[in-house]
Protein backbone atom coordinates (compact mmCIF):
# COMPACT_ATOMS: atom_id res chain seq x y z
CA UNK A 1 0.00 0.00 0.00
CA UNK A 2 3.03 2.57 0.73
CA UNK A 3 4.03 1.86 -2.60
CA UNK A 4 0.71 2.75 -4.01
CA UNK A 5 0.58 6.02 -2.31
CA UNK A 6 4.04 6.74 -3.02
CA UNK A 7 3.56 6.39 -6.46
CA UNK A 8 0.60 8.17 -6.57
CA UNK A 9 2.19 11.24 -4.88
CA UNK A 10 5.05 11.35 -7.47
CA UNK A 11 2.06 11.33 -9.89
CA UNK A 12 0.53 14.20 -8.02
CA UNK A 13 3.43 16.35 -8.56
CA UNK A 14 4.64 15.52 -11.58
CA UNK A 15 1.14 16.95 -12.90
CA UNK A 16 1.49 20.23 -10.62
CA UNK A 17 5.06 21.06 -12.32
CA UNK A 18 3.38 20.54 -15.83
CA UNK A 19 0.28 22.77 -15.20
CA UNK A 20 2.63 25.39 -12.73
CA UNK A 21 5.26 25.33 -15.21
CA UNK A 22 8.35 25.43 -13.05
CA UNK A 23 11.79 23.59 -14.05
CA UNK A 24 15.18 24.58 -12.89
CA UNK A 25 17.39 25.80 -15.43
CA UNK A 26 20.55 23.86 -16.64
CA UNK A 27 22.80 23.85 -14.53
CA UNK A 28 25.32 21.31 -12.25
CA UNK A 29 23.21 18.84 -10.18
CA UNK A 30 24.79 20.82 -6.72
CA UNK A 31 22.92 24.10 -7.69
CA UNK A 32 19.54 24.45 -5.83
CA UNK A 33 16.21 24.30 -7.32
CA UNK A 34 14.03 26.97 -6.51
CA UNK A 35 10.46 26.45 -5.70
CA UNK A 36 7.88 28.43 -7.69
CA UNK A 37 5.62 31.45 -6.40
CA UNK A 38 2.03 30.05 -5.86
CA UNK A 39 -0.81 31.07 -7.32
CA UNK A 40 -3.21 33.30 -5.41
CA UNK A 41 -7.10 31.79 -5.69
CA UNK A 42 -10.25 33.49 -6.42
CA UNK A 43 -13.61 31.55 -6.09
CA UNK A 44 -16.60 33.51 -6.97
CA UNK A 45 -19.76 32.00 -5.76
CA UNK A 46 -22.60 33.20 -6.87
CA UNK A 47 -25.72 31.48 -4.95
CA UNK A 48 -28.70 31.36 -6.45
CA UNK A 49 -26.91 31.77 -10.21
CA UNK A 50 -28.43 29.20 -12.74
CA UNK A 51 -27.15 27.01 -15.58
CA UNK A 52 -28.78 28.98 -18.43
CA UNK A 53 -28.50 32.54 -16.51
CA UNK A 54 -24.96 33.17 -18.33
CA UNK A 55 -24.54 33.65 -22.20
CA UNK A 56 -21.70 31.34 -22.57
CA UNK A 57 -23.94 28.38 -20.86
CA UNK A 58 -26.62 29.01 -23.87
CA UNK A 59 -28.67 32.09 -22.32
CA UNK A 60 -30.05 33.99 -25.04
CA UNK A 61 -32.27 36.69 -23.71
CA UNK A 62 -29.29 38.49 -22.59
CA UNK A 63 -25.48 38.81 -22.47
CA UNK A 64 -22.56 38.36 -19.94
CA UNK A 65 -19.58 39.38 -21.53
CA UNK A 66 -17.29 39.35 -18.93
CA UNK A 67 -17.84 35.91 -17.29
CA UNK A 68 -18.11 34.47 -21.15
CA UNK A 69 -14.55 35.45 -21.52
CA UNK A 70 -13.65 34.22 -18.81
CA UNK A 71 -15.02 31.20 -19.88
CA UNK A 72 -13.20 31.36 -23.17
CA UNK A 73 -10.11 32.26 -21.65
CA UNK A 74 -9.67 28.75 -19.61
CA UNK A 75 -11.75 25.88 -19.22
CA UNK A 76 -16.13 25.48 -18.65
CA UNK A 77 -17.41 22.74 -16.86
CA UNK A 78 -20.50 21.42 -18.04
CA UNK A 79 -21.22 18.69 -15.57
CA UNK A 80 -20.37 20.31 -12.27
CA UNK A 81 -23.03 19.65 -9.73
CA UNK A 82 -24.53 22.04 -6.94
CA UNK A 83 -26.35 19.93 -3.52
CA UNK A 84 -29.39 22.11 -4.53
CA UNK A 85 -29.40 23.91 -1.17
CA UNK A 86 -26.78 26.08 -0.66
CA UNK A 87 -25.27 25.89 2.51
CA UNK A 88 -24.23 22.09 1.90
CA UNK A 89 -22.79 23.43 -0.83
CA UNK A 90 -20.70 25.67 0.82
CA UNK A 91 -19.94 23.14 3.29
CA UNK A 92 -18.71 20.70 0.66
CA UNK A 93 -17.10 23.05 -1.19
CA UNK A 94 -15.18 24.47 2.21
CA UNK A 95 -14.97 20.45 3.69
CA UNK A 96 -13.82 18.75 0.56
CA UNK A 97 -16.75 16.20 1.82
CA UNK A 98 -20.14 15.12 -0.01
CA UNK A 99 -22.98 17.29 0.39
CA UNK A 100 -25.06 14.78 0.79
CA UNK A 101 -24.98 13.97 4.35
CA UNK A 102 -24.76 17.88 4.41
CA UNK A 103 -27.81 18.28 3.13
CA UNK A 104 -29.19 16.05 6.52
CA UNK A 105 -27.72 19.10 8.67
CA UNK A 106 -29.02 21.92 6.48
CA UNK A 107 -33.01 21.36 8.03
CA UNK A 108 -31.22 22.99 11.41
CA UNK A 109 -28.70 25.02 9.46
CA UNK A 110 -25.60 23.91 9.11
CA UNK A 111 -22.34 25.15 11.62
CA UNK A 112 -19.59 23.95 11.15
CA UNK A 113 -17.94 22.22 13.76
CA UNK A 114 -14.62 22.94 15.74
CA UNK A 115 -12.83 20.56 14.60
CA UNK A 116 -13.76 19.97 10.91
CA UNK A 117 -10.39 21.80 8.60
CA UNK A 118 -11.75 23.84 5.76
CA UNK A 119 -9.54 24.95 2.68
CA UNK A 120 -9.08 28.35 4.39
CA UNK A 121 -7.56 26.62 7.17
CA UNK A 122 -5.47 24.19 5.01
CA UNK A 123 -4.37 27.35 2.76
CA UNK A 124 -3.73 29.84 5.46
CA UNK A 125 -1.03 27.02 7.35
CA UNK A 126 0.46 26.84 4.27
CA UNK A 127 0.90 30.84 4.10
CA UNK A 128 -1.67 31.90 2.11
CA UNK A 129 -3.55 35.37 3.94
CA UNK A 130 -6.98 34.28 3.62
CA UNK A 131 -10.40 36.39 3.26
CA UNK A 132 -14.41 35.96 2.87
CA UNK A 133 -16.79 38.58 1.36
CA UNK A 134 -20.07 38.11 1.09
CA UNK A 135 -22.71 35.18 2.64
CA UNK A 136 -21.42 32.73 5.19
CA UNK A 137 -24.29 30.76 6.51
CA UNK A 138 -22.31 28.20 8.34
CA UNK A 139 -22.09 29.53 11.69
CA UNK A 140 -23.29 32.59 13.60
CA UNK A 141 -21.28 34.55 16.06
CA UNK A 142 -21.76 32.64 18.81
CA UNK A 143 -20.57 29.23 17.49
CA UNK A 144 -17.38 27.54 16.63
CA UNK A 145 -18.37 27.86 13.00
CA UNK A 146 -17.89 31.82 12.47
CA UNK A 147 -15.52 32.28 9.38
CA UNK A 148 -12.52 33.81 11.90
CA UNK A 149 -12.61 30.41 13.80
CA UNK A 150 -12.49 28.53 10.50
CA UNK A 151 -9.39 29.49 8.61
CA UNK A 152 -9.91 33.16 7.45
CA UNK A 153 -7.94 35.96 8.47
CA UNK A 154 -10.77 38.21 7.24
CA UNK A 155 -14.06 38.57 6.79
CA UNK A 156 -17.04 40.96 5.48
CA UNK A 157 -20.11 40.01 4.80
CA UNK A 158 -23.22 38.30 6.74
CA UNK A 159 -23.30 35.68 8.89
CA UNK A 160 -27.00 34.64 7.79
CA UNK A 161 -29.63 35.58 4.88
CA UNK A 162 -30.89 38.28 6.65
CA UNK A 163 -28.37 40.77 5.55
CA UNK A 164 -27.70 39.27 1.94
CA UNK A 165 -31.28 39.42 0.92
CA UNK A 166 -31.60 42.57 2.10
CA UNK A 167 -29.83 44.65 -0.86
CA UNK A 168 -30.27 48.16 1.34
CA UNK A 169 -29.07 46.75 5.02
CA UNK A 170 -28.05 48.93 7.12
CA UNK A 171 -24.84 47.27 8.43
CA UNK A 172 -22.06 44.58 7.23
CA UNK A 173 -20.60 42.34 9.47
CA UNK A 174 -16.87 42.78 10.13
CA UNK A 175 -13.83 40.56 11.10
CA UNK A 176 -10.57 42.97 10.89
CA UNK A 177 -7.76 41.47 13.61
CA UNK A 178 -5.41 44.66 13.67
CA UNK A 179 -6.44 46.44 10.71
CA UNK A 180 -7.46 49.79 12.61
CA UNK A 181 -5.41 52.75 13.99
CA UNK A 182 -6.15 53.44 17.55
CA UNK A 183 -7.29 56.61 18.45
CA UNK A 184 -5.49 55.91 21.83
CA UNK A 185 -2.14 54.34 21.90
CA UNK A 186 -1.84 54.91 17.94
CA UNK A 187 -1.39 51.01 17.42
CA UNK A 188 -3.15 48.83 15.38
CA UNK A 189 -6.76 47.25 17.17
CA UNK A 190 -9.15 44.10 15.98
CA UNK A 191 -12.40 44.78 14.91
CA UNK A 192 -15.49 42.16 15.26
CA UNK A 193 -18.70 42.99 15.10
CA UNK A 194 -21.08 44.92 13.27
CA UNK A 195 -20.03 48.15 11.06
CA UNK A 196 -23.03 50.39 10.04
CA UNK A 197 -23.32 51.85 7.34
CA UNK A 198 -25.39 55.20 8.11
CA UNK A 199 -26.51 56.00 4.57
CA UNK A 200 -28.57 53.32 4.46
CA UNK A 201 -30.41 53.32 8.32
CA UNK A 202 -34.01 54.66 8.63
CA UNK A 203 -35.02 52.67 6.04
CA UNK A 204 -32.71 54.86 3.11
CA UNK A 205 -31.50 53.32 0.13
CA UNK A 206 -27.84 54.85 -0.76
CA UNK A 207 -25.33 52.15 -0.49
CA UNK A 208 -26.70 49.15 -2.42
CA UNK A 209 -25.21 45.80 -0.52
CA UNK A 210 -23.67 43.49 -4.21
CA UNK A 211 -21.90 46.91 -5.24
CA UNK A 212 -20.50 47.43 -1.59
CA UNK A 213 -19.18 43.58 -1.58
CA UNK A 214 -17.67 44.28 -4.94
CA UNK A 215 -15.79 47.07 -3.76
CA UNK A 216 -13.92 45.21 -0.82
CA UNK A 217 -13.21 42.61 -3.40
CA UNK A 218 -11.35 45.05 -5.07
CA UNK A 219 -9.83 46.65 -1.70
CA UNK A 220 -8.60 42.91 -0.57
CA UNK A 221 -7.22 42.13 -3.55
CA UNK A 222 -5.32 45.95 -4.15
CA UNK A 223 -4.02 45.46 -0.26
CA UNK A 224 -3.02 41.96 -0.29
CA UNK A 225 -1.36 41.47 -3.46
CA UNK A 226 2.01 39.71 -3.71
CA UNK A 227 4.96 41.93 -3.04
CA UNK A 228 8.35 42.28 -1.96
CA UNK A 229 6.80 43.79 1.42
CA UNK A 230 4.87 40.32 2.45
CA UNK A 231 7.42 38.18 0.85
CA UNK A 232 5.25 37.44 -2.04
CA UNK A 233 2.34 36.23 -0.18
CA UNK A 234 -0.53 34.60 -2.26
CA UNK A 235 -3.68 35.27 -0.97
CA UNK A 236 -6.89 32.97 -0.93
CA UNK A 237 -10.07 35.12 -1.63
CA UNK A 238 -13.69 33.51 -1.39
CA UNK A 239 -16.38 36.31 -2.79
CA UNK A 240 -20.22 35.10 -2.05
CA UNK A 241 -22.71 36.92 -4.14
CA UNK A 242 -26.43 35.55 -3.52
CA UNK A 243 -29.02 35.79 -5.86
CA UNK A 244 -32.31 35.32 -4.00
CA UNK A 245 -35.24 33.58 -4.51
CA UNK A 246 -37.41 36.07 -3.64
CA UNK A 247 -38.20 40.07 -4.11
CA UNK A 248 -34.81 41.28 -6.24
CA UNK A 249 -33.86 45.07 -5.59
CA UNK A 250 -31.62 46.68 -8.29
CA UNK A 251 -30.88 50.26 -8.32
CA UNK A 252 -32.08 49.83 -12.06
CA UNK A 253 -33.60 47.66 -14.26
CA UNK A 254 -31.33 49.06 -17.19
CA UNK A 255 -30.41 47.46 -19.74
CA UNK A 256 -33.61 45.57 -19.98
CA UNK A 257 -35.57 48.56 -19.03
CA UNK A 258 -37.69 48.43 -22.52
CA UNK A 259 -38.37 44.71 -22.51
CA UNK A 260 -41.76 43.05 -22.30
CA UNK A 261 -40.70 40.64 -19.63
CA UNK A 262 -41.82 40.99 -16.28
CA UNK A 263 -40.79 42.66 -13.33
CA UNK A 264 -39.32 40.30 -11.47
CA UNK A 265 -37.38 38.82 -14.74
CA UNK A 266 -36.14 42.46 -15.70
CA UNK A 267 -35.13 43.13 -12.19
CA UNK A 268 -33.14 39.54 -12.25
CA UNK A 269 -31.48 39.70 -15.14
CA UNK A 270 -30.31 43.41 -14.48
CA UNK A 271 -28.48 41.91 -11.14
CA UNK A 272 -26.68 39.02 -13.17
CA UNK A 273 -25.70 41.31 -15.34
CA UNK A 274 -24.37 43.84 -12.51
CA UNK A 275 -22.44 40.47 -11.21
CA UNK A 276 -20.90 40.04 -14.71
CA UNK A 277 -19.66 43.46 -14.50
CA UNK A 278 -18.30 42.68 -10.69
CA UNK A 279 -16.16 40.00 -12.88
CA UNK A 280 -14.71 42.39 -15.18
CA UNK A 281 -13.85 45.19 -12.96
CA UNK A 282 -12.25 42.10 -10.48
CA UNK A 283 -10.13 41.23 -13.33
CA UNK A 284 -9.25 44.97 -14.17
CA UNK A 285 -7.93 45.40 -10.52
CA UNK A 286 -6.02 42.39 -11.12
CA UNK A 287 -4.37 43.79 -14.46
CA UNK A 288 -3.95 47.05 -13.35
CA UNK A 289 -1.58 45.26 -10.27
CA UNK A 290 -0.17 42.91 -12.46
CA UNK A 291 -1.50 39.91 -11.54
CA UNK A 292 -2.81 38.74 -14.55
CA UNK A 293 -0.98 35.35 -14.90
CA UNK A 294 -0.61 34.08 -11.25
CA UNK A 295 -4.11 34.14 -9.80
CA UNK A 296 -6.62 31.21 -10.46
CA UNK A 297 -10.37 32.62 -11.01
CA UNK A 298 -12.99 30.28 -10.09
CA UNK A 299 -16.32 30.85 -10.81
CA UNK A 300 -19.38 28.78 -9.93
CA UNK A 301 -22.83 28.50 -7.88
CA UNK A 302 -24.11 27.15 -4.93
CA UNK A 303 -27.76 26.08 -5.85
CA UNK A 304 -29.52 27.44 -9.08
CA UNK A 305 -32.78 29.34 -9.17
CA UNK A 306 -36.16 28.10 -7.02
CA UNK A 307 -39.19 29.48 -8.47
CA UNK A 308 -40.84 31.39 -6.33
CA UNK A 309 -43.77 33.72 -6.63
CA UNK A 310 -41.58 36.29 -7.86
CA UNK A 311 -39.31 34.31 -10.19
CA UNK A 312 -40.08 31.56 -12.57
CA UNK A 313 -36.67 29.93 -13.47
CA UNK A 314 -38.19 28.72 -16.85
CA UNK A 315 -37.83 32.05 -18.19
CA UNK A 316 -34.37 32.26 -18.40
CA UNK A 317 -33.74 28.32 -18.21
CA UNK A 318 -35.02 26.50 -20.82
CA UNK A 319 -32.28 24.63 -21.39
CA UNK A 320 -31.98 22.54 -18.74
CA UNK A 321 -34.74 20.56 -16.56
CA UNK A 322 -35.88 21.58 -13.38
CA UNK A 323 -34.74 18.50 -11.12
CA UNK A 324 -31.14 18.91 -12.75
CA UNK A 325 -28.59 20.47 -10.25
CA UNK A 326 -25.78 21.77 -12.78
CA UNK A 327 -24.87 24.75 -12.55
CA UNK A 328 -21.80 26.71 -14.01
CA UNK A 329 -18.11 26.00 -13.45
CA UNK A 330 -15.66 28.04 -15.20
CA UNK A 331 -11.74 27.95 -13.96
CA UNK A 332 -9.28 30.52 -15.52
CA UNK A 333 -5.45 31.32 -15.21
CA UNK A 334 -4.13 32.19 -18.49
CA UNK A 335 -0.50 30.31 -19.34
CA UNK A 336 -0.92 27.72 -16.98
CA UNK A 337 -4.89 26.42 -18.00
CA UNK A 338 -5.17 26.47 -21.70
CA UNK A 339 -7.79 28.75 -23.12
CA UNK A 340 -10.82 27.43 -24.84
CA UNK A 341 -11.28 24.30 -23.08
CA UNK A 342 -15.04 22.83 -22.55
CA UNK A 343 -15.10 19.37 -20.10
CA UNK A 344 -18.08 17.42 -19.57
CA UNK A 345 -15.82 15.39 -16.50
CA UNK A 346 -18.30 15.18 -13.83
CA UNK A 347 -17.05 17.23 -10.86
CA UNK A 348 -19.02 19.22 -7.77
CA UNK A 349 -17.73 21.24 -5.08
CA UNK A 350 -15.92 18.63 -2.91
CA UNK A 351 -13.45 18.52 -5.33
CA UNK A 352 -12.54 22.52 -4.82
CA UNK A 353 -10.73 21.57 -1.59
CA UNK A 354 -7.99 19.21 -2.72
CA UNK A 355 -7.50 21.00 -6.09
CA UNK A 356 -6.70 24.47 -4.27
CA UNK A 357 -4.52 22.54 -2.00
CA UNK A 358 -2.54 20.85 -4.99
CA UNK A 359 -2.25 24.60 -6.28
CA UNK A 360 -0.83 25.50 -3.20
CA UNK A 361 2.02 22.74 -3.33
CA UNK A 362 0.56 21.47 0.22
CA UNK A 363 -0.86 18.38 1.06
CA UNK A 364 -4.85 17.81 1.47
CA UNK A 365 -6.44 16.68 4.52
CA UNK A 366 -7.02 12.61 3.98
CA UNK A 367 -10.73 12.25 5.39
CA UNK A 368 -12.19 14.05 2.37
CA UNK A 369 -14.44 13.08 -0.56
CA UNK A 370 -12.97 14.95 -3.48
CA UNK A 371 -10.28 14.96 -6.10
CA UNK A 372 -7.84 17.45 -7.63
CA UNK A 373 -9.03 18.95 -10.95
CA UNK A 374 -5.14 19.42 -11.78
CA UNK A 375 -5.08 16.88 -14.77
CA UNK A 376 -8.03 18.27 -16.09
CA UNK A 377 -7.18 21.99 -16.17
CA UNK A 378 -4.28 21.47 -17.33
CA UNK A 379 -5.67 19.82 -20.31
CA UNK A 380 -2.49 16.88 -20.07
CA UNK A 381 -5.14 14.20 -19.00
CA UNK A 382 -8.87 13.11 -18.89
Amino acid sequence: MKSIYLNHLARAFILLAALLEFSAPAQSSAAPVAMPRRPSIIFIQCDGLGYGDLSCYGQTKFQTPNIDQLAAEGIRFTNYSAAGASSPSQAALLLGKNPAPLRQRADADISLAADEITVAQVLKNSGYHTGLIGEWNLGDENSSGVPWQQGFDEFAGYLDHTGTNHFYADYVFRYAPRNFLSATNDGPKSFVGREMIYRNTGGKKNEYIPDLLAQAALNFVKKNQPDPFNRHRPFFLLLNYEIPDGKIEVPTDAPFSEEAWPQPEKNRAALISRLDGYVGGLREQLRKIGMTNNVVIFLSSSSGPKKTAEIDPAFFHSNIASNDFRVPFIVHCPGKIPAGQISGAKVAPQDFLPTAAAIALTPAPTNIDGVSLLPELSGREK
